[in-house]
């Protein structure tokens, strides 16, 4: 949602990050789990705190009922 959010493309995340393209894909698609070093630098890119990018529990959709009362 940031990536898109902020107009970067897989590719160009990929290239900040030194990583494959695909892997941002991966990532996107909660079928890869990132290393602490990779969560770090996504979230220094993005320039937010690490909770905002990844968490154990899945965020409720934006605009949801259960985000609107919590």
């Amino acid at each position: 949602m940031l990536r898109a959010e902020r107009g970067t493309s897989r590719r160009e995340l990929a290239e900040a990050l030194g990583v494959h393209y695909q892997t941002i894909g991966y990532l996107e698609r909660g079928e890869y789990s990132p290393s602490l070093s990779l969560a770090l630098q996504i979230a220094e890119y993005f320039d937010v705190p690490v909770e905002v990018v990844f968490s154990l529990r899945p965020f409720p959709r934006l605009g949801s009922k259960e985000r609107a009362e919590g």
